[in-house]
């Protein structure tokens, strides 16, 4: 039953509304998609329009008269409130989980050492970047994932920690580095975009 509206969204011109998530109640809940050339400050319109999804909003609208599926084919926002924060962008229910199994609420209610145990971030996804008492989260959820994911990577032969020596003895020449350290961060993947592309549309 969990139901978040993001704190922060993008401000340019037509920039789409807060993510937000809700569970789904009847058949009749499902999202469409945010029209973004849309006018929407249209004071001769009958009844006037105005900009109301969020402050200093220019332009945009959500579109739900008809469903528009994800790439999983979901239609509904249910379940959908583990969106990207923090300095790495901390995404996903497994990464919210790890959090809190190595640093939070269940691992202090299963007898392990926890740093925040009276924190649950699977229940509360939003405290890494809204705790007054713990400032520093949204850097902690970070560096957890750094040393979680992209430190440990080794896949198929190709190893960060080998990479990155590989990378400064070489005299930081190589931008392949740069790239594939960032296909770890933002894909799970080390190879270039145009092989993820095609492994993906053949899988």
């Amino acid at each position: 039953n969990m139901e978040i509206t993001a704190v922060t969204h993008a401000t340019w011109y037509g920039a789409p509304g807060p993510l937000y998530c809700g569970p789904k109640k009847n058949p009749e809940d499902f999202t469409g998609f945010w029209d973004y050339m849309y006018e929407c400050n249209n004071p001769w319109a009958t009844p006037p329009e105005t900009c109301d999804v969020y402050p200093n909003q220019k332009a945009g609208r959500y579109d739900n008269t008809v469903k528009i599926a994800n790439v999983a084919g979901r239609t509904d926002v249910e379940g959908c409130c583990w969106w990207g924060r923090g300095v790495i962008q901390t995404t996903g229910v497994c990464n919210f989980g790890k959090l809190n199994y190595h640093l939070g609420k269940r691992a202090a209610s299963e007898g392990r050492e926890a740093v925040y145990p009276e924190i649950d971030f699977c229940k509360n996804p939003e405290v890494i970047c809204s705790s007054p008492k713990y400032a520093e989260l949204k850097w902690i959820a970070g560096l957890f994932y750094w040393m979680e994911s992209v430190q440990s990577y080794n896949v198929r032969g190709w190893n960060y920690l080998k990479q990155l020596h590989a990378f400064v003895d070489g005299g930081y020449s190589d931008p392949s580095f740069i790239d594939a350290v960032s296909g770890i961060v933002n894909r799970g993947c080390h190879d270039p975009v145009s092989v993820y592309i095609y492994s993906r549309s053949i899988s």
